[in-house]
């Protein structure tokens, strides 16, 4: 397996969360912020952790803290931003908002790491996952370039690179749900403290 010294966790928290209308990684869940779910499932594999966000609220966590370098672009810009500041090659990334991941799904990534994968992304339920995933820093520059041509759309970023999923057993599916309303983060206190 690599080593965590050669791995950086790149949070995105720098989503609008229109729906909930206040900042998803911020909100509490069992009195802690989303994000620190993410924190925690990434910091045993890691040797740094970069969160791209530009609200400032976010400093609070004493965590390496990126603005997007080109603003209001989505999870693409989120992606390349966060590709850019890393120090590593290797990175894993994870949305700020959700909060039943599990370091076991971390470890299935790494451990699928390859010569030729430039993305590896987690299958969930038949969908695939860019948002719980590995990158390879080089991916940056064809982010970079779509993003150039106002190419928006993660999946056809994605589809760009070297990529492949892993398919997560049925067990595991409900540890990749997200957060989009109050009413998911409520579903997901309940199944939490069920």
């Amino acid at each position: 397996m690599i080593n965590k010294t050669t791995i950086t966790g790149i949070i995105l928290a720098g989503g609008k969360s229109s729906r909930v209308g206040e900042d998803k990684g911020l909100l509490l869940l069992n009195g802690k912020p989303m994000i620190q779910y993410s924190i925690d499932a990434l910091k045993p594999f890691v040797s740094e952790i970069i969160i791209v966000s530009d609200n400032p609220n976010y400093d609070v966590f004493s965590l390496r803290r990126i603005n997007d370098i080109t603003k209001n672009s989505g999870p693409v810009a989120g992606i390349c931003s966060g590709l850019e500041a890393s120090s590593n090659d290797n990175n894993l990334v994870l949305s700020c908002d959700i909060p039943l991941i599990t370091p076991e799904i971390l470890e299935m990534l790494i451990y699928a790491i390859d010569d030729t994968s430039e993305i590896i992304q987690v299958e969930s339920k038949g969908k695939s996952m860019p948002l719980i995933a590995f990158y390879k820093r080089q991916v940056k520059d064809c982010f970079n370039k779509l993003l150039i041509a106002n190419e928006r759309r993660l999946r056809v970023a994605i589809e760009s690179c070297n990529y492949k999923n892993i398919e997560l057993k049925k067990e595991q599916e409900l540890c990749t749900t997200n957060v989009n309303t109050i009413k998911d983060l409520k579903a997901i206190e309940n199944a939490y403290n069920s």
